[in-house]
C-alpha cells in the first residue's frame, strides 16, 4: 500500500471519528487467498483493513460490505469477533471498498508446522473450542441482532448450488467440466428441504478463527474472514469445516495445512463433538458434504484462476488448480456411499 493510499485512509478514519496520532504504516499479514488484510499501526494503536483483490476477482465472492455487517451485529454476543469501525464503499480510495476494525491479539494457527507448537493437550483444547463456537454461532437468533434480512430464510441448499455452479461457469476449468457437470447435476436432484436456518459462517475451519494460547485452557479470540456469511442451513457450515479436512486441501494453502493434519479429529469425532456442543441435528449429512466439496473445487479453480490472468502469486496460486478434479471426485465418491 503507498504512502499516498495511506493518507486517504487516515482520512477516511477521521471522518469516522477514528483519528491517528501519526501517520500509519501498514503490513499485509500472511496467509489469505482471498480478502487482502492489512495491520494499520500509527505507532500507539492497530487496527486491521479488509479489502477484496484489486484485480481478477468473481462477483460476490469478496464481500466486505457483508463482514461489516454480521460482525456489527454478533458484537457482544457469544460468538468473538473483531469490532468494526467503519466500511468505506468508495473505490477510488483504494480501487475497492474497504473496512477498518478492531486489531484483536492472538494467534493464526494456519500451518501444520504452527499446529506442531501445541501440545494434545491445547489441540483438543482448541478443536473443541472451535466447534463450541460454530455451534454457538448457529444458535444466534437472526432477527434478535438486527440480521432477519440478511439472507433469504429458505431455499438455502438450491440457492447455493446455483451461485457455486455460476461462479464454476466463469472459473471452471475445461478439463474437469464433465465431472463438475455431473456433480452439480447430482446435487440438483437430491436437493433436500431446508432442516433449519441460522447465520452461518461459510468457511469454517481452525485458521478463519484467532486463539488465544495461554496456561492451559486455549480460547477463540475471534472469528474472522465472514465474507461468505448469510442466513442459511447450519448443517452446510458443519458440513464446509468437515470437507476442509482432507488433505488435498494443502494444494490451495501450497503448504502442510493446520486443518488437514493428523492431529485434528476426522470427519466423525468433528460432528460428534458438534452435536454435543449443542449444534443442530445434522440432517441430509451426504447431500450437504458432497455440496461443500463442490464449493471448495470452485474456490480452487477461482484461485487458480486469479493466477492464470496474473491478478496474484505467492504459495498455493501454483497448485490450486491441481485440487480441483479430486474435490469434484470426493463430491461424486460421497454420493455413492463414501462419505467420510
Amino acid at each position: 500500500m503507498s504512502d499516498d493510499e495511506l493518507l486517504d485512509v487516515a482520512k477516511v478514519m477521521s471522518a469516522a471519528g477514528i483519528e491517528p496520532v501519526a501517520g500509519l504504516e501498514a503490513t499485509l499479514l500472511a496467509g489469505g487467498r482471498s480478502n487482502l488484510t492489512y495491520r494499520l499501526d500509527d505507532g500507539e494503536t492497530s487496527w486491521v483493513l479488509r479489502m477484496p483483490p484489486r484485480s481478477g476477482r468473481t462477483p460476490s465472492a469478496h464481500d466486505v460490505a457483508r463482514e461489516y455487517r454480521v460482525t456489527k451485529a454478533l458484537a457482544g454476543s457469544e460468538v468473538p469477533v473483531a469490532r468494526p469501525f467503519l466500511l468505506c464503499d468508495n473505490e477510488s480510495v483504494l480501487g475497492a471498498p474497504f473496512t477498518v476494525v478492531e486489531y484483536v491479539p492472538g494467534v493464526t494457527v494456519r500451518t501444520a508446522a504452527d499446529l506442531d507448537e501445541l501440545d494434545g493437550h491445547a489441540v483438543g483444547t482448541v478443536t473443541r473450542r472451535l466447534v463450541e463456537t460454530l455451534a454457538a454461532l448457529h444458535r444466534v437468533d437472526p432477527e434478535s441482532v438486527g440480521l432477519a434480512g440478511y439472507g433469504r430464510p429458505d431455499g438455502y441448499a438450491a440457492r447455493q448450488l446455483r451461485r457455486w455452479t455460476g461462479q464454476w461457469e466463469l472459473v471452471g476449468a475445461p478439463d474437469h467440466g464433465v465431472a463438475a457437470t455431473e456433480l452439480s447435476r447430482r446435487l440438483s436432484s437430491h436437493t433436500p428441504a431446508q432442516g433449519g436456518t441460522s447465520i452461518v459462517h461459510g468457511d469454517y475451519r481452525i485458521d478463519n478463527v484467532l486463539l488465544t494460547l495461554v496456561d492451559d485452557d486455549p480460547e477463540v479470540a475471534a472469528v474472522v474472514d465472514w465474507e461468505l456469511s448469510t442466513l442459511g442451513d447450519p448443517v452446510a457450515d458443519v458440513a464446509m469445516m468437515c470437507a476442509y479436512r482432507d488433505p488435498v486441501f494443502d494444494l490451495i494453502v501450497g503448504a502442510p495445512s493446520a486443518w488437514t493434519s493428523a492431529r485434528i479429529p476426522g470427519i466423525a469425532e468433528l460432528t460428534q463433538a458438534y452435536t454435543a456442543a449443542g449444534g443442530v441435528p445434522l440432517r441430509d449429512w451426504e447431500f450437504h458434504l458432497a455440496l461443500a466439496y463442490f464449493k471448495i473445487a470452485v474456490i480452487a479453480a477461482g484461485i487458480a484462476h486469479r493466477a492464470h490472468v496474473g491478478a496474484a502469486t505467492g504459495p498455493g496460486f501454483d497448485t490450486a488448480g491441481e485440487a480441483v478434479g479430486t474435490y469434484l471426485d470426493l463430491g461424486l465418491h460421497t454420493f455413492d456411499g463414501g462419505a467420510r
